[in-house]
């Protein structure tokens, strides 16, 4: 498992740079502007990436919430209570993951809303001919028309609000890749971790792919602020309060303790 020790390494000292971790929000606004910018200047070829039915938007972004989680938890859950045993602690902790999943269902749900309130039913996707008889998306496309309103990039909120998310959770790894930890323990962190870090590669790729090929520059600029704006309410503002799932631990406490 060298290599996989070399890889963690890596990570660990590319999200040790505190400017990339101050940045990396940005990144994602950046590349929907520069994307949306290409794609209006039709810059970029038709690929396999301009098919919503690639492989890696139909097993990996249409199901996005469930491989972070499916990875993310296990790493919560063991990296945390390494650090901190404290059974209430490790509720508070876990608790991000509940905001977090609330977070996603409540701006998905009004990204529905919104398209669902603003839309027409065509009959064409020439939207020339509009059916009245069907008031909202689903019982539209089920009659096979097609719906067209004020759609907010799922996508590019999903993929950005995940990365921002993995990368506040795995912070711990700083501290961990140096501790004294069983063998199985450490292998299997690692594995999460190199794991955690590859979605987040797929997640800004598949994110500049939606930019460059997909939706509009509003679409993509305001799913993408609602991911920052819930990650920045979250990890900048709420979690330094008591009252909250707190931040994610680096160091140990009696560390913590000390340099404070």
């Amino acid at each position: 498992m060298a290599g996989v020790d070399v890889i963690v390494d890596k990570f660990v000292l590319l999200w040790r740079i505190s400017a990339v971790r101050q940045n990396f929000p940005w990144l994602f606004l950046v590349i929907s502007i520069l994307g949306s910018i290409i794609k209006q200047l039709e810059l970029v070829p038709k690929t396999y990436f301009s098919n919503s039915k690639n492989v890696l938007n139909v097993y990996f972004v249409k199901v996005s919430w469930g491989w972070t989680l499916l990875l993310l938890t296990p790493f919560v859950l063991i990296s945390n209570s390494t650090i901190n045993r404290s059974v209430s602690f490790l509720c508070r902790r876990l608790l991000s993951l509940v905001v977090a999943t609330a977070i996603w269902y409540v701006c998905t749900e009004a990204f529905f809303y919104i398209e669902d309130v603003t839309g027409e039913c065509f009959e064409t996707d020439t939207m020339d001919v509009v059916t009245k008889e069907f008031t909202a998306k689903a019982t539209c496309r089920r009659a096979g028309f097609h719906w067209h309103g004020y759609d907010i990039s799922g996508h590019s909120f999903i993929l950005a609000y995940s990365a921002l998310f993995i990368m506040e959770e795995t912070a711990p790894m700083a501290y961990l890749k140096t501790a004294s930890l069983p063998t199985l323990l450490r292998t299997v962190l690692n594995l999460l971790y190199v794991s955690l870090n590859a979605i987040v590669i797929i997640w800004i790729w598949m994110f500049a792919c939606t930019s460059v090929y997909f939706h509009d520059l509003s679409h993509k600029l305001l799913g993408t602020m609602c991911a920052i704006l819930g990650w920045h309410l979250t990890y900048r503002v709420w979690y330094l309060n008591l009252l909250s799932p707190g931040l994610p631990p680096q160091r140990q406490p009696k560390e913590q303790k000390q340099r404070a």
